[in-house]
């Protein structure tokens, strides 16, 4: 089913017919509040995206899969999602919203990997509709805020592991995206500075387990064929330590993958385009100039 949005350039798309996969069954109603000024979505029972399409005229062929944060227990779902996509439509960028299954609230045969499936069924759907959303399918990134960046990050190292439980022929769309945007990411859940809340909202009562602490650190999965990364992320960030993002930086470094972090004194944790800090509001331009020189 897809729903055209009125007055807008949106397009609604749940990522499953029926239940999803590694689902159990599906409980109670997705609930949408808004505090802190913030839209938040949580108990999500049918992930979908929605797909912001620039002007036909303005479209550069490029896409980006927006994974919004909230720590795996929400989705901040207009700071990191509506407002960003609404901003790369600006630059001729589509953007495709997902949104995700959370572990926190989501009935699953295994917890932590719901929310991996929807971000690689999401990258699948966008190169099956490229054509149809003038989209070229060889430009096709991920951004992820938070736990959202951590989201992407496995994403970005995980592309050829397992095939869809689908139907529809995703299956042959491959779910590699063709650069990553990392904002201020949770990476690591093996090291000291890790984000020791989003590592057990996705883990769960497994969250000791050494192996899949190691299984869910992306910086240890880089390798040569990664998708060129761009990363910010601010110094005086309280929740995510920057240091995140410097170990994944080092590590597509090691490997020669083109990479680019940019690190800002000032900014906090969860600024979304960043508006209100002077420095850090320049991160979203930055990141359409990445993705630029990619194309050319």
């Amino acid at each position: 089913m897809i729903v055209f949005a009125q007055n807008k350039e949106e397009i609604t798309i749940p990522l499953y017919d029926g239940l999803p996969p590694n689902s159990i069954a599906m409980e109670g109603k997705e609930i949408v509040n808004h505090s802190d000024g913030i839209m938040k979505i949580s108990n999500i029972q049918t992930p979908s995206i929605s797909v912001y399409l620039p002007p036909k005229e303005k479209a550069t062929g490029e896409a980006v899969v927006i994974c919004p944060g909230g720590g795996y227990w929400i989705l901040a779902y207009d700071l990191e999602g509506t407002d960003i996509a609404e901003y790369y439509n600006t630059q001729g960028i589509a953007a495709i919203i997902l949104k995700y299954r959370l572990p926190t609230s989501h009935p699953a045969k295994v917890r932590h990997e719901s929310s991996l499936m929807d971000a690689q069924r999401a990258i699948r759907l966008t190169r099956q509709h490229a054509e149809e959303w003038h989209i070229h399918s060889e430009k096709i990134g991920i951004i992820g805020f938070s736990a959202g960046g951590h989201l992407a990050a496995m994403a970005s190292v995980n592309y050829d592991q397992g095939k869809p439980d689908d139907k529809d022929q995703t299956e042959h769309y491959s779910c590699r995206p063709d650069f990553s945007l990392l904002i201020y990411p949770v990476i690591t859940f093996t090291e000291d500075f890790t984000n020791e809340g989003t590592r057990k909202a996705l883990l769960g009562t497994e969250e000791q387990d050494q192996k899949l602490r190691e299984k869910f650190s992306p910086e240890r999965y880089v390798n040569a064929n990664t998708p060129p990364t761009f990363l910010i992320h601010s110094m005086d960030d309280d929740v995510v330590d920057y240091q995140n993002s410097e170990l994944y930086f080092n590590a597509c470094r090691t490997e020669e993958v083109m990479t680019e972090l940019h690190l800002f004194p000032i900014g906090g944790h969860g600024f979304g385009l960043g508006k209100q800090y002077q420095g850090v509001d320049q991160w979203a331009k930055l990141s359409v100039d990445f993705i630029r020189r990619l194309s050319k």
